[in-house]
């Protein structure tokens, strides 16, 4: 089972988690986007020497411009030196670039609030799953309703994604998984009782990993 690690409120987190990366001096690291992460990415440096490896990001690919984009999110919120975001035309090259580089030495998750999906990958993704397009589950897209109240309805919410994979995941050196806020209590109190890596809760992968922490906050 992951560690897990507590804090006062979601800016404590954020510090203590930006201050640990900061001096891990990751060369990859990996980062999802939406709401969970904010309270860390904006307590990095404003420019640092990392490269900043994106999960996913909607299919067909949006413009940077659009609220939901996952590449316009990193470059307003993530400082990096570089991003690296899946290619949907052909994503098996982003593992072997990965690979290349040496592997992601931290990978950041966050959890979905109604099904535990991390990154695109819903109930049921392959364990050993690599970057791949994928069809959004219903919870999921529900779930992304909610990160992005820009969208008018669920029908407004893209159906696919290119997303890593839950191999792509646990191939990191390290996972540190944040979760706060009411809407998610229920998905961390599920995950904490399950103990162990349940398929049917994706991001309950970290319960694998040799290195991995859950840090939560109210």
């Amino acid at each position: 089972m992951a560690d897990v690690r507590r804090f006062a409120d979601a800016d404590e987190l954020g510090r203590t988690l930006a201050a640990e990366i900061v001096a891990a001096s990751p060369s990859l690291l990996g980062c999802p986007g939406g709401r969970s992460l904010l309270t860390t990415y904006r307590a990095l440096p404003d420019v640092w020497e990392t490269t900043a490896v994106l999960m996913d990001e909607y299919v067909p690919v949006p413009s940077t411009s659009a609220h939901y984009s996952c590449r316009g999110f990193a470059e307003r919120e993530i400082r990096a030196r570089d991003v690296w975001i899946p290619d949907p035309r052909d994503p098996e090259l982003f593992d072997e670039r990965i690979d290349a580089a040496g592997g992601i030495d931290i990978f950041l998750l966050a959890s979905g609030a109604s099904d535990g999906h991390v990154a695109m990958l819903g109930p049921g993704a392959p364990r050993d799953g690599r970057t791949s397009v994928v069809e959004l589950a219903e919870t999921t897209r529900r779930d992304n309703l909610a990160t992005f109240p820009e969208f008018s309805s669920l029908d407004d919410v893209p159906t696919h994604g290119v997303s890593v994979g839950l191999g792509t995941i646990t191939d990191a050196r390290a996972l540190r998984l944040v979760v706060h806020g009411p809407d998610k209590r229920a998905a961390t109190e599920h995950l904490l009782a399950l103990g162990r890596y349940d398929p049917a809760w994706p991001v309950s992968i970290v319960h694998e990993h040799d290195d991995a922490e859950i840090l939560l906050a109210p």
